[in-house]
């Protein structure tokens, strides 16, 4: 599908001045950190910080978000004014990119109105009483970022909104980042958290604070900062009810956290929706054996090069390209694998990876889904002009969570001028 000419022109002039990400994820992340700070709250959602301790002393931070009200209910009368006033965050396109493109992109004024039933509100004050709903389930999110940027205050509204939509509990995991911490550390500190879920050990601390979580590599607690009763848990949920997800290099780690739980035995989980996940370790356009990564690798925010210099952050050695922890594509086995959502993205150069994962994953497992969003780009999820897109990816993923009736509709995505006719997604291995 043809994307918008503007939007196109204007995406590669910033593919092309943004440093590649090797030689810019320092900086990246204090722009990720102040445009976190911008973030208005949503009052729909509480919010909770917690903790995972590690078996190393780390304790791995956590950010818990609980649905308030249905969705699409109106917010209290008392949140309706402010959470109707326009506040100026950043460009969302931004939070994807180098700290030196802020400088060139507008800030742009979002302005909701909570009282519709398509926006969850994004304003107002968190601590205010609100009807109590029962969550459906639990959803463990692993951020994206190349392993090296992103984290949970980046991800806050992300998540929150989530929670929201898909009315289920939100656990969003800051594991520890490369290069500082390479692989297997964030792996690990993901499965481990995800194994505490399952058994019912996740402690929780500082309910209901507004700790600020700063990006692990700075210092590693063994405590929680905002103080609280480490004693209190999360208790064991049902198995069935809890989803692993992940976006980016987020969505590397839920399939490697689903292969390393069926190879040791402790728990494993039933459900796992990948989002344009990162699969393989060969992002050479002379040497890849996807298309996707000449034709997408250079021109759409996310680079080729981008990518390679993640892979080169994240691995400890050589060896660790053929792990299947490290590149799940690479597994010679791929069975006894959770129901498992796909989605990758148009004008992404993984996408050819990730419906090549949806199908290897196909031929040995049962309930195996792979949706292409058109007109996304990379990283679309943290974009607020891209409600499209967002909106298109929730329809489907209720479809998948929750059997809601999926009709095609005509495509919007990034641009809001996909032709007339065109349609938002493409099911890729044809199972619905």
């Amino acid at each position: 599908m043809p994307i918008n000419e503007a939007l196109f022109a204007a995406m590669k002039a910033a593919s092309y001045i943004k440093p590649n990400a090797g030689k810019s994820y320092k900086l990246q992340r204090v722009a990720e950190e102040l445009i976190a700070k911008q973030a208005p709250a949503n009052p729909k959602c509480r919010v909770e910080d917690a903790f995972a301790p590690m078996a190393d002393g780390y304790a791995v931070p956590l950010r818990v978000f609980t649905p308030l009200v249905a969705y699409g209910a109106p917010l209290p009368e008392a949140l309706e004014e402010s959470s109707a006033n326009g506040t100026p965050v950043a460009s969302a396109i931004s939070a994807i990119l180098p700290a030196a493109l802020p400088k060139v992109l507008p800030k742009t004024p979002i302005k909701e109105s909570t009282s519709s039933g398509n926006t969850d509100g994004i304003s107002g004050n968190a601590n205010t009483e609100l009807p109590s709903v029962t969550p459906r389930g639990t959803i463990l999110f692993f951020h994206g970022g190349g392993w090296t940027t992103g984290g949970i205050n980046l991800y806050t509204q992300a998540c929150a909104h989530m929670a929201v939509r898909l009315q289920r509990r939100v656990i969003s995991v800051e594991y520890r980042l490369a290069p500082e911490y390479r692989f297997p550390t964030a792996v690990e500190n993901c499965y481990e958290v995800a194994r505490q879920l399952f058994a019912g050990e996740l402690p929780i601390s500082g309910v209901g604070g507004s700790v600020d979580v700063d990006h692990p590599q700075s210092a590693a607690p063994t405590a929680p900062t905002g103080g609280g009763d480490i004693s209190a848990t999360i208790p064991a949920p049902d198995p069935d009810s809890i989803v692993l997800f992940g976006d980016s290099a987020g969505g590397n780690l839920a399939a490697a956290v689903s292969l390393m739980a069926r190879d040791r035995g402790e728990f494993m989980p039933r459900t796992q929706m990948l989002l344009y996940p990162v699969v393989g370790n060969d992002y050479n356009p002379e040497t890849s054996p996807f298309e996707s990564v000449r034709t997408n690798g250079t021109d759409y925010i996310l680079t080729a090069q981008d990518m390679a210099d993640y892979i080169d952050m994240y691995r400890s050695s050589v060896a660790d390209l053929t792990n299947p922890y490290f590149a799940p594509l690479t597994a010679h086995d791929l069975s006894n694998q959770p129901r498992t959502l796909v989605l990758s993205a148009e004008y992404c150069p993984l996408r050819d990876e990730d419906e090549a994962y949806a199908r290897r994953l196909q031929l040995v497992n049962d309930n195996v889904s792979c949706y292409r969003i058109h007109d996304g780009i990379h990283g679309y999820l943290l974009n607020t002009s891209a409600v499209g897109l967002v909106s298109t990816t929730y329809r489907i993923i209720e479809h998948f969570l929750d059997d809601t009736p999926l009709v095609p509709a005509p495509g919007t995505g990034t641009t809001a001028n996909a032709p007339e006719g065109g349609d938002a997604w493409q099911d890729v291995l044809g199972t619905d």
